[in-house]
């Protein structure tokens, strides 16, 4: 009896079999692209950038899938930027970047003609600089901590968002230095900080100790942290340290993970009002939070300052972008004397 009531069961096997799981589904094609994205461990403004364009491009072709396309259809899309748009030669690009990663690293398709589609050639252009006398009347038409971050910007020639993610521990006010984490191209570097700025950031890091207090009250208070440091130091995110000098005046949703956390400012704020106030100053020059760290860079050559120093307050990897502010400092036109002056 025993010997047929064990015969009479299903095999071993096919009882696990039963008990797997259902396949899962492939992940959609954006969703693919974030994951890949961020397996690189890139920014969370190339994973917006790249899934847009490769969205667009999708739209553009009917939506048809781009395992069913090749090169003719991603030039016919890029000619359409180019000319039915009229982007920029880099905007150009990045969309080409975009599309190119989803081939390669999404759908894995090797195929000869990723290299051959055409590149856009980039144009040169002279950085926007204001004088000494417009920085200044720009940043009187600023108040409290707009104010504050565009002096920032143009004391250290920090970028917008490498000011706003100034962390509270990078400070160091003794030795008068800004600590640049993760700057572009995910570098560190160290910057000086202005002396007549010691007072206020003094002031807003207090201010955001006191906000920090009450969002540790109210049961929030962790911040963002970049990498696997949350996992590493599972309190860092609530140490003060970490805390963004800059916080925003309301609590956010973090699109990745979820979390209820509260950031730093935001960049559209910034822009608005050093907009704002330069229409106010009366500055006809196009005018952006990083027109000032053109002009920190610009001013500091003008002072007499090694260009190799220079370049290793802005960060940049190679001299020749650091050059390029030597063509619009001094007096114009490469601080030569126009033969019509000695008329």
């Amino acid at each position: 009896m025993l010997m047929a009531y064990i015969l009479a069961q299903p095999p071993l096997a096919s009882m696990f079999l039963a008990a797997e799981d259902p396949p899962k589904r492939p992940p959609r094609l954006l969703d693919a692209v974030r994951e890949q994205i961020r397996l690189r461990n890139f920014s969370i403004r190339t994973e917006q950038v790249y899934a847009d364009w490769v969205k667009r491009f999708v739209l553009f072709h009917g939506k048809r899938h781009p395992a069913e396309m090749g090169a003719p259809e991603l030039e016919a899309f890029l000619t359409h930027l180019a000319v039915q748009r009229n982007v920029s030669a880099g905007t150009q690009n990045q969309a080409r970047s975009a599309v190119l990663f989803m081939y390669r690293h999404v759908l894995n398709m090797q195929l000869p003609w990723l290299a051959e589609v055409v590149k856009a050639k980039s144009s040169q252009h002279l950085p926007v600089v204001l004088t000494h006398r417009e920085v200044k009347a720009l940043l009187d038409e600023l108040s409290g901590v707009h104010a504050l971050v565009a002096s920032l910007l143009y004391g250290t020639g920090m970028r917008l968002l490498e000011g706003l993610r100034l962390r509270i521990k990078d400070l160091d006010f003794e030795r008068r230095e800004v600590v640049v984490r993760c700057g572009k191209g995910a570098k560190d570097r160290v910057t000086v900080l202005p002396e007549n700025l010691v007072f206020p950031l003094q002031q807003q890091v207090a201010l955001a100790r006191v906000r920090h207090l009450q969002d540790l009250a109210a049961g929030l208070g962790e911040v963002w942290l970049p990498n696997a440091l949350a996992t590493k130091y599972p309190q860092a995110a609530k140490a003060t340290g970490w805390q963004f000098v800059f916080p925003s005046p309301s609590i956010s949703i973090d699109p990745r993970s979820g979390a209820e956390r509260r950031h730093h400012l935001t960049e559209q704020a910034i822009q608005r009002a050093v907009a704002t106030a330069a229409k106010r100053a009366g500055i006809d020059k196009p005018c952006s939070p990083h027109v000032l760290r053109h002009s920190f860079a610009t001013h500091m050559l003008q002072a007499g300052y090694d260009i190799r120093t220079v370049q290793e307050l802005l960060g940049h990897a190679d001299v020749k972008t650091t050059q390029i502010y030597t063509h619009v400092m001094n007096r114009g036109g490469r601080g030569v004397l126009s033969p019509f002056d000695k008329l």
